[in-house]
């Protein structure tokens, strides 16, 4: 899998270069932000055209580590679309492709800030989720032990080359966004700083998850 393995709060978990998170002992793959519909969103909102094929996409690589690790829940970590509207107006082959993967396994949709509501897809809408010594809900709370979020899309920079992140520390995994039109905030930024501990790594994806020390002094 090329991935990170890691543990918190005594559960073992391996953060994969795509993005996801994988935690074999629950059967549990977990995903932030997929802001499925964006393309859609933007043009409905008279935004920037952009090309409205991001939605196969994502789906195609979640399709991939879903197949890879054959989990017995899907975890979604809210913003799984970009608004209610796009949810609703995913187009048909999108609908079938997304019902594909939730067949035969518990999907669980975390509501986010641009997703709160349920939506007529399937699934179990939440919003948090314990499991085991683990909470997992969309935007990270100060203080929390045990914490698996999303919302803030951090990448990190290792030389000139910057890319999505998972942020590490003993308390708390921010998975980066998973979705093909998403931007991102550098981990250095303040409010990721207050969130993290002095020893939290950067994990960065690609073609293998790799770990660097998160950056504190600004500089990228």
């Amino acid at each position: 899998m090329n991935g990170f393995a890691f543990s918190l709060c005594g559960a073992p978990l391996i953060a994969l270069p795509s993005g996801a998170l994988w935690w074999s002992g629950a059967r549990l793959l977990a995903v932030g932000d997929l802001h499925l519909g964006k393309s859609e969103r933007l043009a409905r909102r008279g935004g920037a055209m952009l090309p409205p094929y991001e939605v196969h996409e994502t789906l195609t690589r979640l399709e991939a580590d879903i197949a890879a690790t054959d989990p017995g829940t899907v975890l979604c970590l809210g913003d799984s679309f970009d608004d209610l509207d796009a949810a609703a107006g995913l187009n048909a082959c999108a609908v079938q492709e997304l019902k594909g993967l939730m067949a035969g396994r518990e999907w669980i949709w975390v509501a986010g800030n641009h997703d709160p509501g349920p939506t007529d897809l399937g699934g179990t809408h939440l919003a948090e989720l314990h499991r085991g010594a683990l909470v997992f809900r969309h935007i990270a709370v100060p203080g929390a032990r045990g914490e698996v979020s999303g919302h803030y899309h951090p990448k990190a920079r290792l030389g000139r080359v910057s890319r999505p992140a998972f942020l590490v520390d003993s308390a708390r995994v921010i998975l980066p966004a998973y979705g093909t039109y998403t931007g991102g905030l550098h981990s250095d930024d303040r409010a990721l700083q207050g969130l993290m501990g002095k020893r939290a790594l950067a994990v960065l994806t690609g073609k293998a998850a790799t770990p660097i020390p998160m950056r504190r002094d600004g500089s990228r």
